[in-house]
This record gives C-alpha cells, structure tokens and sequence, in this order.
C-alpha cells in the first residue's frame, strides 16, 4: 500500500496562514483524485477539498471556499493545501487520501491549530 505523509500543520493565530504537503510515493498517484480531509476533536472526519488527477478540477466544501486552495505535482508525487485566513473552528487534524472514496487506510496527519 502506497503510504500518505502529511506535513505542514502548526499553531496559528486566526487570521494566519499554513500550507500543507501530502507526500504519495508511488506510481498511482497520478491516476487518482486526491483530497484533503480534516477530523476536529469529537467530531467525524469530514473532506475538505479535492483535485482531478490533472489538476484541473478541484472542489471544496463550503466553510473553506475563498480561503483555501489545493495543488498537486503529480511529477513529485505530492499534493499542497494553502490555508489562509485560518479560522478557530479550522482546528483539526489534517489528511489526505484518495477522493472521494479513500483508502482504507490513513497517514499520521498533521496537526493544525487556530488559536490566539
């Protein structure tokens, strides 16, 4: 199984910005659609945002519309999530995965944290 490496996550004043990384070795990477996902404590995992296998596509739910962009580099098998005007209820951790059906599995995450 192809892992998922996250990275990026940190503790961040509202208002600020982040940029995430999504490291996917492997040669399927640029065969599939692939998302960002996010679980805030107590709540389910939730998508976030996604991208065709081209880049050309992308979709986000509504609550990050304007604020976030997601990218992909299908040569260096690895996908961005830049985060800006971080809100408090942005706090979760971060996935990515296959969209919109994921993998069966998950990488660590990375922590983001939205707070004065």
């Amino acid at each position: 199984q192809a892992q998922l490496v996250e990275s990026g996550g940190d503790l961040v004043q509202p208002g600020g910005s982040l940029r995430l990384s999504c490291a996917v070795p492997g040669k399927f990477f640029p065969s599939y659609t692939m998302g960002w996902y996010r679980q805030a404590p107590g709540k389910q995992r939730e998508s976030v945002a996604s991208i065709s296998s081209g880049g050309s596509t992308t979709k986000y739910t509504d609550s990050v519309k304007g604020r976030f962009t997601i990218s992909r580099d299908n040569n260096n098998h690895t996908m961005s999530l830049q985060m800006n005007n971080l809100k408090p209820e942005d706090t979760a951790v971060y996935y990515c995965n296959k969209a919109p059906q994921p993998f069966n599995y998950w990488g660590q995450g990375t922590q983001v944290t939205v707070s004065s």
